[in-house]
């Protein structure tokens, strides 16, 4: 989620948001020249967390106090996947990330930001992503992790000296895990920490008896998504169903010669 997502999403009043609303259109994250709109809906309340479980499984994501999921005209690429825990067997690089990362202790914390946390937060986004999510500030990091009404947890991963190598926002729900995002050190880059952070997501999930680890939306075509095909077997929802899925098996998504909403250039 960008910065400029992540305020948009912030500034949203949750207890405004009895019904499912459409956000503005903006240019889409993952395919350059698309444009995005998105469904939204708020999470307060006490029913917050049964609400959540039931939106998850029909596609939703949450981000601050609202589960959303993409709504954009003609386009159908964002697709939600989930690995199945309990099937789940690490490719030999997946075990290599492992055997690289073994010096990492993880600690399950409450979702309480800490300018430790922002720190390597802003370093990643500054080597990974720049433009707007590398000019978050610490108030709105804060925002991204604390404003939450269901079980959200900060998974700190540290190595031997105690520093802080990578970290996780994550959802606990009736029926797995849901990574609302992770990051890490840039100085272990080369390690595959955020791999790691999967891997012990299923296992964490497996030793709770949960079926599933949820990874967002994969989409065909963008770069940024291709890592979550490593973790098979996956399965995405697709016609209101969720089945087994094979990444490299398919289609590319086929989007309309027309202009965007708003009259924006697709």
């Amino acid at each position: 989620m960008s910065g400029a997502r992540a305020r948009g999403m912030r500034d949203i009043d949750p207890g405004k948001l009895e019904f499912f609303h459409s956000t503005e259109p903006q240019p889409c994250a993952y395919l350059p020249g698309r444009v995005e709109r998105r469904a939204v809906t708020g999470l307060s309340g006490p029913d917050s967390r049964r609400r959540l479980d039931l939106l998850n499984r029909a596609g939703f994501r949450r981000g601050h106090g609202v589960a959303y999921r993409p709504a954009c005209p003609g386009c159908s690429a964002c697709v939600p996947v989930r690995v199945a825990a309990a099937e789940f067997a690490p490719s030999r690089s997946l075990r290599r990330a492992a055997a690289r990362n073994a010096d990492l202790r993880a600690r399950e914390r409450p979702p309480h930001a800490t300018l430790e946390q922002y720190g390597v937060f802003a370093s990643y986004q500054r080597l990974r992503h720049g433009g707007d999510m590398a000019e978050m500030s610490f108030g709105e990091y804060r925002s991204l992790v604390e404003d939450t009404e269901v079980d959200t947890r900060v998974v700190e991963f540290r190595d031997g000296g105690g520093r802080l190598a990578a970290a996780a926002i994550t959802d606990w729900l009736a029926d797995g895990l849901s990574g609302v995002y992770n990051f890490f050190s840039v100085d272990r880059a080369r390690a595959s920490p955020g791999a790691y952070a999967v891997l012990w997501h299923i296992a964490r999930a497996r030793a709770l008896g949960l079926p599933y680890v949820y990874l967002g939306y994969w989409v065909a075509g963008s770069r940024k998504m291709a890592w979550k095909a490593r973790f098979r077997p996956l399965e995405a929802l697709s016609g209101g169903r969720w089945r087994r899925f094979d990444p490299t098996a398919f289609p590319q998504p086929v989007f309309p010669a027309t202009e965007a909403p708003e009259g924006r250039p697709k």
